[in-house]
């Protein structure tokens, strides 16, 4: 009786197998586990790759101009943007990154000639991590220098509402109701000292996560105040709202 041959087993290419080789050793030296999943020896596994892959992105409106965000901010994604922002994890957000820049390719290549500006972290933030995200994803999409918005501080005044002064006086985003988060928004960037170079020009701004909007909103604002044009807004992610 003839045996059937059996068939090689496949081979990995050359690349992956020198990565896995190379995991498999850094795994006994600092063993980690997968950010998404809990799987053992990797910071992101190859199932929660496939698994970003698959996700779908979010496009809304804010102040009127198209965002395009690369997630929904949620589930892995959520994870992974805390663990990067939080703890500095860089090595966990390439395929955010990737997927981000190419939206802002996209929004190049619909709008030629157009500024990309970063919408500036919030000065608790910056202290607090040390870097901005934004960076990143723009130096994936091939920009390294990229110009930002500033921030300004904004006081109450003996004008403001009480609940206008209260929500400018103290607290951060996150502990702030929704108006409370307009209030303490408005006016506190600006795009002064980018005017000479956005003034009537077409403009793609670039932030890493929308919540509410409020903040790109402020973003368009400060554009348009200079005479420049936000004609699209990109994100890693966007909360649904």
């Amino acid at each position: 009786m003839t045996t059937a041959p059996t068939a090689p087993a496949p081979v990995s290419p050359p690349t992956t197998a020198w990565r896995d080789a190379l995991t498999a050793v850094v795994a006994l030296l600092l063993p980690v586990v997968c950010v998404g999943c809990g799987t053992p020896d990797r910071a992101l596994c190859r199932g929660c790759h496939t698994l970003l892959r698959e996700l779908p992105g979010r496009t809304r409106l804010v102040a009127g101009v198209r965002l395009d965000a690369a997630f929904e901010y949620e589930g892995t994604v959520r994870t992974l943007l805390l663990e990067w922002k939080l703890r500095g994890r860089s090595d966990v957000v390439g395929p955010l990154t990737a997927r981000t820049g190419a939206l802002v390719r996209a929004a190049l290549a619909a709008a030629p000639g157009a500024v990309v500006v970063r919408v500036p972290p919030s000065r608790r933030g910056a202290r607090r991590r040390g870097f901005d995200p934004v960076v990143s994803v723009l130096r994936r999409a091939g920009l390294r220098r990229t110009p930002a918005l500033r921030r300004l501080p904004v006081h109450p005044t003996a004008a403001d509402p009480a609940d206008v002064v209260a929500a400018r006086a103290g607290g951060g985003q996150k502990e702030r109701t929704a108006l409370e988060r307009v209030a303490a928004t408005v006016g506190s960037l600006s795009a002064a000292a980018l005017a000479d170079g956005l003034r009537g020009r077409d403009v793609v701004l670039v932030d890493d996560v929308v919540t509410t909007g409020v903040t790109m909103a402020e973003a368009v604002r400060a554009v348009r105040a200079v005479g420049g044009r936000p004609v699209r807004c990109v994100a890693v992610a966007s909360v649904e709202v």
